[in-house]
């Protein structure tokens, strides 16, 4: 195949206060065909931002070659040429919006590479209709949500028609049926525009769509190959804290459950994995080590399942609402030309210790929503009560903001004094704390989140994106808050660092704190959330448990969402062992109802296989 970009031995070192330096991109080489997609994996921190400014010209490599259809970045001039070649669209869509409305941001760069006017009205339409924003053509961007940005910037580097495209975690905060259509646009433009696609990701299920699949690590590449290759080798995965896709997982799971080996390969997509876990089962019967030490617990019991803490309390009827909406509605720039509807009539309650998770597509109303949970935006109509404290009232508002923390979809922009902890202080001294409550309040928030106490005299902007992320968390811990209000917190975060933030959260509701989570991760909701509440053009289309919510496709569908890819895949399942009940969210809890289930039949004169 035809080179497109080629990296020989490149290296790049940034310069820290003009004497030290640290190497990002650490002697790199790859080459990448023409009309070819790949996918580069890692940590954050593991250098794949770096390479891919050096691939698009916006840095210059300390150390080799980088050539990118036949020019050598050398100077200013060859890194214009490339960049004519090559879009990128970064992690952070406020980053790179520069119009005052979303038709002149698109029309931005088409204008700048001197597309006649003609040509250049179609690409911008164009851009527009194929992410969705076509009817937001007048807006202003600073109106958008932080999902329709991301979609507007993707416009943006499309409308230039580039011969190559960069996707720098382009799809962090997008909603899934979103983040889908753009992967399946990738797959268009690769096939059938011959566009050549970089896609860095933590969406393992983005990275199986590529033909070669690169995964970085202190800035070295230490794996790469075919997706099906890549994704074989667990171990070297779990040890770079990424993700191994749930239906691959699943497998290894049943087979190391049933002593059978899993056959290299054999379960690299979701049917394949349904036909390798049947052949696991039958060889396990055939056997006779179906039923082992490690199985004979799952067997013996078909729901193996416990009523949580607020299941039990909910049962009980101990539930105690710490937080009420009222009739809630909310439009931006109100009786103007520009006024846009953002929640319409909206009635639920939150109780004490629940997770409660909120949902919905991009623009659908969700970061309005919590932003009335503590005053940031009062009631135009209706009413939000918080521990009996109406939020209207601006004399309330001293008394909720010390009961509520609210972390913002970026939570490092919050950060801002000169050292962690003064920045982590911040809160608690603006509460009143007392100097030795201020210091054990830091100290508790830092434990929690994972931090050594040894970064608190560092500067928040010296620190990794994963550890800024942590420290404004700890920021709001160390209020000592009853709520906690999460905007995407992990957002364009690698797998590792989302779990740990998904940890604390649930190790924070285990202890009482009521936990209230925006998230587009529909694994996660379900997982996690005791309830949780789909919003739609600001409507609530319902709210409810998870296990309702996610119940069935067609239900999902008319959310503008899609089922979680774990219940994707039991459902996939369930074709085949009839009697599998997909209310399962981890994949540990799968793999067990999927030996149950299999059991069942085998056992029920079904024969096994429905």
């Amino acid at each position: 195949m035809e080179k497109f970009i080629e990296l020989n031995e490149v290296c790049f070192d940034y310069k820290i206060n003009g004497l030290e330096s640290l190497t990002a991109v650490d002697h790199v080489s790859m080459i990448v065909p023409k009309a070819s997609h790949i996918a580069i994996l890692g940590r954050n921190g593991s250098g794949k931002s770096t390479l891919a400014r050096l691939i698009n010209g916006l840095e210059v490599p300390t150390k080799g070659t980088v050539i990118v259809d036949g020019i050598p970045l050398i100077n200013e001039n060859s890194a214009w040429e490339i960049r004519r070649k090559c879009g990128i669209v970064f992690q952070n869509p406020d980053n790179q919006i520069i119009g005052t409305t979303v038709e002149e941001d698109v029309a931005f760069g088409p204008e700048n590479l001197g597309m006649p006017r003609e040509k250049m009205i179609v690409e911008i339409d164009k851009a527009l209709n194929i992410v969705g924003l076509q009817l937001k053509k007048k807006t202003a961007p600073h109106l958008l949500s932080g999902g329709q940005k991301q979609k507007l910037a993707i416009a943006g580097i499309l409308a230039m028609n580039p011969e190559c495209c960069i996707l720098d975690e382009a799809t962090s905060m997008l909603d899934p049926l979103s983040r889908k259509d753009l992967m399946n646009l990738v797959s268009s433009l690769v096939k059938n525009n011959d566009m050549t696609v970089i896609n860095i990701t933590h969406h393992m299920e983005e990275a199986i769509l590529a033909d070669y699949v690169y995964i970085m690590s202190q800035g070295k590449i230490v794996k790469q190959g075919p997706p099906r290759e890549v994704f074989d080798d667990l171990l070297l995965l779990r040890s770079e804290g990424l993700d191994v896709p749930v239906h691959i997982e699943i497998t290894q799971i049943i087979s190391d459950y049933l002593n059978v080996p899993l056959i290299p390969g054999m379960a690299f997509k979701q049917e394949e994995a349904v036909a390798e876990i049947t052949r696991i089962c039958e060889s396990a019967i055939l056997n006779n080590q179906f039923i082992n030490e490690k199985t004979k617990h799952i067997l013996s019991d078909a729901k193996s399942n416990s009523l949580s803490d607020y299941a039990s309390k909910k049962e009980n009827n101990e539930l105690v609402p710490v937080l009420r909406v009222q009739d809630l509605s909310y439009t931006y720039n109100k009786e103007t030309i520009f006024a846009s509807e953002a929640i319409i009539d909206l009635n639920f309650e939150i109780n004490k210790g629940e997770l409660f998770g909120i949902v919905g597509q991009a623009g659908s109303g969700k970061s309005t929503l919590v932003q009335h949970f503590n005053g940031l935006i009062r009631p135009q109509t209706g009413k939000v009560i918080v521990f009996n404290y109406e939020t209207s009232s601006k004399s309330n508002i001293r008394e909720i903001r010390k009961k509520t923390g609210l972390l913002f979809q970026y939570p490092e922009h919050q950060l801002f004094e000169e050292t962690v902890f003064l920045d982590i202080a911040f809160g608690p001294k603006c509460l009143g704390f007392t100097n030795d409550e201020i210091t054990n309040a830091v100290n508790d928030a830092i434990e929690i989140v994972g931090l050594d106490t040894s970064i608190l005299e560092k500067s928040p902007f010296e620190l990794s994106g994963g550890q800024k992320r942590r420290v404004a968390i700890a920021g709001i811990l160390a209020m000592k808050p009853e709520i906690l209000i999460l905007d995407e917190p992990a957002a364009g975060l690698d797998p590792a660092g989302r779990d740990e933030i998904l940890a604390f959260m649930k190790q924070l509701c285990d202890n009482g704190t009521t936990v209230i989570l925006v998230s587009h991760n529909m694994d996660d909701i379900a997982k996690l959330a005791n309830r949780v509440l789909v919003l739609k053009d600001g409507m609530k289309m319902a709210c409810d448990t998870p296990q309702l919510i996610f119940e069935s496709n067609e239900q999902v569908s008319k959310y503008g969402l899609s089922l979680p890819i774990i219940t994707q895949f039991m459902i996939l399942m369930r074709e085949s062992i009839s009697c599998i009940n997909q209310e399962h969210y981890d994949s540990f809890s799968c793999a067990k109802e999927i030996i149950r289930a299999f059991y069942v039949n085998k056992n029920s004169g079904m024969g096994g296989i429905a």
